[in-house]
């Protein structure tokens, strides 16, 4: 009977260990996006990777355009 009571003591922690992760990733927002990763199969892998490297181009260039602002100033 004593083992009984060991089985329902932990299984109550584990479950409240479950709620309070589950609570606190909830409000980080891990659960907001529910549409994108359905939505996403249907687009052509080639698609998403041609807009990533049109971002990252744009991200690239306006560091590189910064750096050479600085190195103007420098010189």
């Amino acid at each position: 009977m004593d083992i009984l009571y060991l089985m329902i003591l932990c299984s109550v922690s584990l479950a409240a260990i479950f709620l309070v992760v589950f609570i606190v990733y909830a409000r980080k927002g891990q659960f907001e996006d529910d549409e994108s990763p359905a939505v996403r199969i249907l687009f052509d892998s080639d698609e998403i990777k041609e807009q990533e490297e049109i971002g990252n181009n744009k991200k690239d260039e306006k560091e590189i355009g910064e750096n050479n602002k600085i190195e103007e100033k420098s010189e």
